[in-house]
């Protein structure tokens, strides 16, 4: 069977962790920021890791399984 090639919009969005998580950044940070509170935009500012039910999307984007 062929490779699977890599989805060049994920890779730039997803890392993984040492423990083989998924890591993503918080949507909602980039532009309109005047309407939104402090306490709104540091709570985006963090970095989380993907919900289990897209784990499996993410990963065949990713080209991992």
């Amino acid at each position: 069977m062929p490779k699977i090639k890599t989805n060049s919009g994920a890779k730039k969005r997803f890392a993984l962790t040492g423990t083989g998580k998924i890591k993503r950044k918080h949507a909602f940070k980039s532009h309109i920021l005047t309407k939104k509170t402090t306490k709104q935009k540091r709570n985006l500012t963090h970095v989380t890791t993907v919900k289990t039910t897209d784990v499996a999307n993410v990963k065949t984007l990713l080209g991992l399984k």
